[in-house]
């Protein structure tokens, strides 16, 4: 029988494909215009107002102001080192927190859990964890970012769902081999978890790469900075000029340029190894979310 849709389908569907549209228009064209803008000229801009399609007297000046910017370049740096390390902690605590929680054997797992879970609920505070971070010596370090947010509890509990649909056959055959949790966990529950640790690491990276309050809070050594409180300074600030850059003329022609340039360098990156783990990520968020 071949499925004929009422007038009534027909106009809900004709509506979804119009607000969805929409939607997609006022999401895409904040970040097209920012690119946009990035490629004109001022004069352009100027005469143009808020509202351009396509870049307007072609310049690089921007990206070059960018590239020659020594603190944006030691953001840019600064926010790699810390995604990097940060996404490894991250993870490395995730899947041994997750792995131990998920196994019934160990004892006191629920009360574990209680606690762990109260602490998504409730925290110290902000002035109670800046006296921690300073009586640990941690103040104007990286570790001040690190270790802090070491390990997210939602995460963790997903990933620790995701652990506990993995059939125990698996581990009681390499058990029965004589390999011991670390090897189990390495060699057996790590593989078939590609999906969930996929989603992990691109919910770490993002987390580390948008991050910039912990910087504000804890870092007073500009060279520690990270790219985005640099681009916060920027957007919000204004401090274009006393950044260390050219002040003259021209680099206060392109310094409008600069702000929309700073956001695509700070964002493109991410976006791009987004297309690499989007395969993984329904999956992964789904199957960790609704196994019990």
């Amino acid at each position: 029988m071949v499925y004929k849709p009422s007038f009534g389908d027909r106009l809900f569907d004709y509506l979804n494909y119009i607000i969805l549209t929409l939607l997609m228009i006022s999401t895409f064209y904040p970040l097209y215009y920012v690119f946009v803008v990035s490629l004109s000229s001022i004069g352009e801009i100027a005469k143009h107002g808020s509202l351009m399609f396509y870049p307007r007297g072609f310049t690089l000046e921007a990206y070059q102001s960018v590239i020659e910017n020594n603190y944006i370049l030691k953001g840019f740096r600064n926010t790699i080192f810390y995604v990097v390390l940060g996404t490894s902690i991250n993870m490395m605590m995730t899947i041994f927190a997750a792995y131990a929680l998920s196994r019934k054997w160990l004892m006191g797992r629920r009360a574990i859990m209680v606690v762990i879970v109260i602490t998504m609920f409730f925290s110290g505070g902000l002035i109670p964890v800046f006296i921690v971070i300073q009586k640990l010596h941690l103040y104007n370090t990286i570790w001040a970012l690190m270790l802090p947010g070491a390990m997210s509890a939602f995460n963790m509990i997903m990933m620790r769902t995701y652990f506990q649909g993995i059939p125990e056959s698996l581990e009681e055959s390499a058990r029965m081999d004589g390999a011991h949790d670390f090897q189990i966990l390495f060699r057996i529950i790590l593989p078939v978890s590609m999906p969930i640790i996929a989603v992990m690491i691109l919910f770490y990276a993002v987390g580390h790469w948008n991050s910039w309050f912990s910087a504000a809070i804890y870092l007073q050594n500009r060279e520690l900075f990270p790219l985005q409180l640099i681009l916060r300074e920027i957007l919000i600030q204004g401090r274009i000029s006393d950044m260390g850059g050219d002040t003259s003329n021209v680099a206060h022609q392109v310094a409008k340029n600069l702000k929309y340039a700073t956001i695509i360098v700070s964002t493109v990156p991410i976006l791009l190894v987004y297309p690499f783990i989007q395969k993984y990520f329904v999956k992964g968020v789904m199957l960790g979310s609704l196994k019990e």
